[in-house]
């Protein structure tokens, strides 16, 4: 599901990614290249929703790092979920870490990680994998010692696929899952009889198939014929200037039957050009004629595979008629696979005629695995257990659904239908499925455990809710894409009008549609609205409702980065640790710190508008001192921003974060990778880091501090970082909030302090002179457990006399 979210930092600036159409899109990101600024463009490579190109601009004497968000649907195949994870760093990096955490509803019967570049010894040493019930885990991180090539090279091996495969338990027929009026409904059941199939090939034998792609053509037919069961039945189909079959009709696949195949195949040669129409209603007539003769086969699963390099240069050429002749055969009895060999061919041509006769299209790449990817496509329609099976729900209950007709279910895969529960109707849905199995009919009905989903929406409720509705927009989107592959006029522009519209409501990157980078200027306006730290590792996050992920990918692009020419001094507004308050001035190029000393349970109050009442408040928690005696520090442990004017509230812990707690809204974990938003409010929740909110021409960010073996500090806290107050009311008020609006101090009569490490001074500030003292602090706001270090003059006593009154009229009574 190409659901992207592309954020990128430059120069200490952060901007996320924005959906736009297409047109829009592509002009801004020129734009901004054109000028030298940094620049992304994520668009659709491609005529659906698999595949997207990233263009990335950065200007000159600048750095910038580019972090790609992505939603991608699992499909099942061979009784498992793979999820690929292309690994070519072309150097070696110092800390390189691909984290796989995975949550499945039905708990997780199996789970295995490889790599193609990996020695299986190297393998054991740096791939780490558990699971658990319903969750597991996956972890690799090389050292740059693993990574050479050789134990003196400075060349990486690291260059192929990161695999990642697993499967959940399938104890009941089908799986219903229900969140916020949607619903989504998993059909793959198990211990089923296999069926009996009548199967032909039709293979393209032009002059184009010279070569390696004939042999290993002939290399997969023959394994694959060395496969079949003995009550299967089959025939084979050549097609170049002149269509021959094997047969002609359907035989036995005895083993006599199979070895005479197998030399057919070893010995036929390539002719002329591409009589691809002629071929395939051959390859139709043969599978007719056999069940009009011999009634029994009729209750055989029938599949046609179709095979070209090509495009049609014999008999007929015209595709549309083509299209017509190949349905019009075919009259929907059974499914046509057309696999695509090799760039030098229409695929669009071949997906078309695939999708209109019930099957899919599937290109064959020109490699030396390109009979693995022949036998890997038979495999997928090897086995069916099910005919014309039909996914059916109550017609008053259900709106809006997607495909639930498949004319064959195969053995390791898997249905997926989604849709809309009218209002009220939850009490009345279920799913009745009906199908044609071996030589029986298969029934079965779905129906909503109320408990399990009550659990699930605790566990993972606000996951839940959103990826379901989502993988109903994907689903759909697919369906109005394939529909509009064929269309023409008035009806392809209705059906274009239909994606572009659902791709924005969803943010989905389409052939409509592409992502650039927020915050850009441009004759929109935009400008930043995130500013946060990207991470240096490759983290992918596996989460949400059975087989809808949120998969979040980062990876530094040294293609992408230029050493930075010159670096500013450190720019943060923030309150960190116990708790100290760093105020930086822009005037002055320079920041202020003070410290508040309060009790555990105390609630301060950080930011806070007059106007409209909005406010950030901070709940301090204790630390256990270590010995008697030793002062016992306090940290914020609990954080709430309130907006009044548009019901929002955040409560962050370092355990959750709710959102509108107070009309018992959603609860979010720290293990999420999430982006949401609420009236105007973005929330950016970064796993195991940070979070970043937006709201009314600010941004924040709070950072998690865990506890590690060694630390001073045995609970985990908060921090909290200002990143973009400009915008905000100069009546502002708070510990931190009345540092928003300009103001001004002198510093003069520098001397030794009573620490003779340390230099004193006089300060004038708000007509008040006050001695201060020249020190250090921490900004966590880049690295939460190491900080970047921040020189600034210490305001003695709480701030005394550098914030508005004294430290006890911030005391508030609760956290909104």
């Amino acid at each position: 599901m190409a659901s992207l979210n592309l954020e990128g930092t430059a120069d200490g600036n952060a901007f996320i990614g924005d959906i736009k159409d297409k047109v829009s899109a592509w002009k801004q990101y020129r734009k901004a290249a054109i000028s030298g600024e940094n620049a992304g463009l994520v668009r659709a490579s491609g005529r659906n929703m698999e595949q997207f190109t990233i263009h990335i601009t950065v200007g000159p004497r600048s750095k910038a790092t580019f972090q790609l968000t992505y939603e991608e649907v699992l499909k099942r195949r061979l009784t498992q979920y793979d999820i690929v994870i292309k690994v070519k760093p072309k150097q070696l990096v110092h800390h390189f870490e691909i984290d796989v955490d995975i949550f499945e509803p039905q708990g997780i019967s199996k789970l295995d990680a490889q790599a193609s570049f990996l020695t299986k010894e190297l393998a054991a040493q740096t791939i780490k994998k558990s699971f658990s019930g319903k969750k597991g885990h996956v972890l690799f991180r090389p050292t740059v010692g693993q990574q050479q090539s050789c134990p003196m090279c400075s060349t990486s091996l690291m260059n192929g696929d990161f695999k990642v495969t697993y499967d959940v338990n399938r104890d009941k027929l089908c799986d219903l899952l229900v969140a916020n009026n949607y619903f989504a409904h998993f059909f793959a059941p198990q211990n089923l009889t296999n069926m009996s199939k009548n199967l032909v090939f039709v293979i393209d034998i032009s002059g184009s198939m010279e070569g390696q792609k004939v042999k290993q053509t002939k290399e997969a037919l023959l394994k694959i014929l060395g496969d079949m069961r003995p009550e299967d039945y089959f025939d084979l189909v050549l097609f170049g200037s002149k269509v021959q079959s094997w047969k002609g009709s359907l035989v036995p696949a005895s083993q006599a039957n199979l070895q005479a195949a197998q030399d057919f195949v070893q010995r036929f040669s390539l002719a002329g050009a591409t009589n691809l129409n002629g071929g395939l209603l051959r390859g139709i007539e043969i599978l007719n004629k056999a069940q009009e003769s011999h009634p029994e086969l009729n209750t055989f699963a029938s599949v046609l595979i179709m095979l070209t390099d090509g495009e049609p240069t014999e008999g007929e050429t015209d595709r549309s008629q083509i299209l017509k002749n190949v349905r019009n055969a075919i009259g929907g009895k059974f499914p046509l696979y057309n696999l695509g060999f090799g760039h030098d061919l229409d695929f669009n041509f071949l997906e078309v005629m695939s999708m209109e006769n019930n099957g899919w299209a599937q290109r064959i790449y020109e490699d030396h695995d390109a009979t693995q990817q022949l036998q890997g496509f038979y495999n997928q329609v090897a086995n069916p257990l099910l005919m014309d099976v039909e996914l059916q729900y109550p017609q008053d209950a259900v709106l809006a659904l997607t495909q639930h007709r498949h004319k064959q279910y195969y053995d390791g895969s898997e249905i997926v239908v989604a849709g809309r529960i009218a209002d009220h109707k939850l009490s009345t849905f279920k799913a009745d499925v009906r199908a044609h199995g071996d030589r029986q009919e298969f029934k079965t009905t779905c129906l909503v455990n109320e408990e399990e989903m009550k659990k699930l929406l605790r566990e993972r409720g606000h996951m839940l809710e959103n990826h379901v509705e989502r993988l109903w927009a994907y689903l759909t989107i697919q369906e109005l894409l394939a529909k509009r592959m064929k269309a023409e006029g008035q009806e392809k522009a209705n059906l274009s009008s239909q994606v572009l519209k659902m791709s924005l409501d969803y943010q989905f990157v389409t052939p409509m549609t592409s992502m650039t980078i927020r915050g850009l200027t441009d004759e929109d306006g935009l400008e930043p609205i995130i500013d946060k730290s990207p991470d240096d590792s490759q983290p992918l996050e596996m989460v949400g409702p059975r087989r809808t992920f949120v998969l979040s990918a980062t990876q530094p692009s040294p293609t992408a980065s230029i050493s930075v020419i010159s670096k500013l001094p450190n720019q943060v507004t923030g309150v960190d640790t116990d708790p100290h308050f760093i105020i930086y001035i822009p005037q002055k190029e320079d920041s202020l710190c003070f410290n508040i000393n309060e009790e555990p349970g105390v609630i301060l109050s950080l930011v806070q508008d007059p106007d409209t009442g909005f406010s950030v408040n901070g709940q301090l928690i204790g630390n256990k001192a270590n010995s008697p005696g030793q002062h016992e520090g306090t940290y914020f442990g609990r954080l709430g921003i309130s907006n009044p004017a548009s019901d929002f509230q955040l409560e962050v812990t370092p355990q959750n974060i709710k959102l509108n707690p107070s009309s018992g809204g959603p609860v979010f974990s720290w293990r999420d990778q999430a982006v949401l938003r609420q009236d105007g409010v973005v929330v950016t929740i970064n796993k195991k880091r940070n979070l970043v909110v937006s709201v009314d021409g600010a941004t924040f960010e709070i950072v998690l501090h865990r506890t590690w073996k060694g630390s001073a500090i045995h609970q985990d806290f908060l921090g909290f970082y200002m990143l973009d107050s400009h915008r905000m009311s100069t009546r502002m008020q708070g510990l931190l909030g009345q540092f928003f609006h300009p103001f001004d101090f002198e510093v003069s009569d520098l001397h030794p302090g009573s620490d003779p490490t340390k230099t004193d001074a006089t300060m004038v500030v708000k007509n008040r002179q006050l001695t201060v003292t020249r020190g250090l602090q921490k900004d966590y706001s880049k690295d939460p457990r190491h900080g970047a270090e921040v020189s600034c003059w210490f305001v003695h006593n709480n701030g005394a006399g550098l914030i508005d009154g004294i430290h006890t009229d911030y005391i508030v009574p609760n956290i909104f």
